[in-house]
């Protein structure tokens, strides 16, 4: 387990901007994830008057890296017109990667190594290719290297069907090799061992993209959100394509689940949507930060990863918040606003239930007591990734950058972010605004 925490102000978020949220598959299928990326980017410079050549590194979360833009980071950078010189990282911890990206920025401007960084992640869930088995390769090679006709026509008669049936990277990438679950399926085991059934996790469901449609509908993803042109006609996106106005509970009641068929509880409406998505966050050292002038919207307090069980990954959150509390002495009472990731709704209530519990937080965290229970109206107050989806490299620091705005709306002074991640891990982001 890993925590660290920065002086009051060392640390200072004076930007950021994210891509509308759009389902996979839809209006962002064909636009490439460093164009996406450097849209962005670009324009979170021009917003707050930001020269790119005074950046001194570019970091961005990244969970399935193209094939043809290794380093999407450096790629996007340069794309976005941040000069040769200044040098780019891609970061991956599964889900949370764009909130690593966040860390590993603020932890350079922490030890004095940078003074402004651009940091952020993205992800195109649309581009997740296709695998075609390892049996097809070794045919394509005996195709590329054959130098005779009768060579090639021996290599093309030993093709069978069963080489083009490509496998789903994407489904792959969900799957955890070191338990063999699927991540919906580790949802299903928490939802046995806690006691949430389907019902509770509909309604939490709901209440998500109800939160998300009010949010939209207020304005209040305004200032966050910069419009992307796209297609031949360069049709405007404008806002997140996922939220459903008119989204029931008795749509969400007729769906099946889609893990466990015979009693499973987890079903597509009440998991997170697969997005396609970037977000761009500029930070530097308040004291550059003063003395530009520059308006500081938050602060990176404090930083947190810890590892557990992979059956139960969805957990992580608590495990990472136990570690962020106890490194900044802080307890729930003390934050004014939460942003939890919801990968699936079983997760984020197996959470908010562990955290209550004296028994859980005695025997997993070793504990006295509870870290305690957290207020639903501090909760996600925008929605959450059920509504608004989850594109897995950026979702990290969408959720800083939601937080650190809903902070200055409502004048809050702590606000907390946290992940679940594949592969049984969680990371926890802790914001001060005074």
């Amino acid at each position: 387990m890993v925590a660290w925490s920065t002086q009051n102000g060392q640390v200072a978020l004076v930007g950021g901007l994210r891509s509308p949220f759009v389902r996979a598959g839809d209006a962002l299928r064909d636009l490439h994830v460093g164009d996406l990326t450097s849209s962005v980017m670009r324009q979170v410079m021009y917003e707050v008057s930001w020269p790119a050549s005074r950046l001194d590194e570019v970091i961005v979360g990244n969970v399935v890296m193209p094939a043809d833009a290794a380093n999407l980071a450096r790629v996007a950078a340069l794309y976005a017109g941040v000069p040769e010189h200044v040098p780019a990282l891609t970061v991956q911890r599964n889900c949370a990667s764009g909130m690593e990206a966040v860390a590993q920025g603020a932890s350079g401007i922490q030890h004095g190594r940078v003074q402004a960084v651009l940091a952020g992640g993205a992800e195109s869930m649309s581009t997740i290719p296709l695998l075609f088995p390892s049996q097809a390769i070794g045919l394509m090679t005996r195709l590329a290297k054959a130098k005779s006709a009768w060579q090639k026509i021996g290599a093309a008669a030993s093709v069978r069907a069963h080489h083009f049936r490509p496998r789903s990277a994407l489904l792959m990438g969900l799957t955890d090799p070191t338990c063999g679950l699927v991540m919906g399926s580790t949802g299903e085991v928490l939802a046995h061992e806690f006691g949430i059934g389907r019902s509770e996790q509909d309604h939490f469901a709901l209440k998500s993209h109800e939160k998300a449609v009010a949010a939209i509908h207020a304005g209040q993803f305004q200032d966050q959100i910069t419009p992307l042109y796209v297609g031949k006609k360069f049709r405007p996106i404008v806002q997140d394509i996922g939220p459903r106005e008119k989204q029931s509970a008795v749509e969400l009641a007729r769906l099946k689940p889609i893990f466990d068929k015979r009693d499973g509880t987890v079903t597509v409406g009440n998991a997170c949507q697969l997005t396609d998505g970037a977000v761009a966050l500029l930070m530097m050292s308040s004291e550059m930060a003063r003395a530009e002038g520059m308006s500081i919207r938050a602060h990176v307090r404090a930083y947190a990863t810890a590892a557990l069980d992979p059956q139960r990954m969805g957990l992580g959150p608590v495990y990472a918040i136990d570690q962020l509390l106890d490194k900044t002495k802080l307890s729930l009472r003390h934050i004014d606003l939460i942003e939890i990731n919801e990968a699936f709704a079983v997760q984020v209530l197996a959470c908010l239930k562990a955290m209550a519990s004296n028994a859980f937080c005695q025997r997993r965290l070793g504990r006295i007591s509870a870290i305690g229970e957290i207020d639903p109206n501090k909760l996600n107050v925008n929605g959450g990734a059920i509504a608004l989806g989850h594109p897995v490299g950026a979702t990290g620091s969408r959720l800083v950058l939601n937080l650190m705005d809903q902070m200055n709306r409502r004048d809050a002074e702590f606000g907390l972010a946290a992940l679940c991640v594949g592969g049984g891990q969680g990371a926890a982001m802790l914001l001060q605004r005074h």
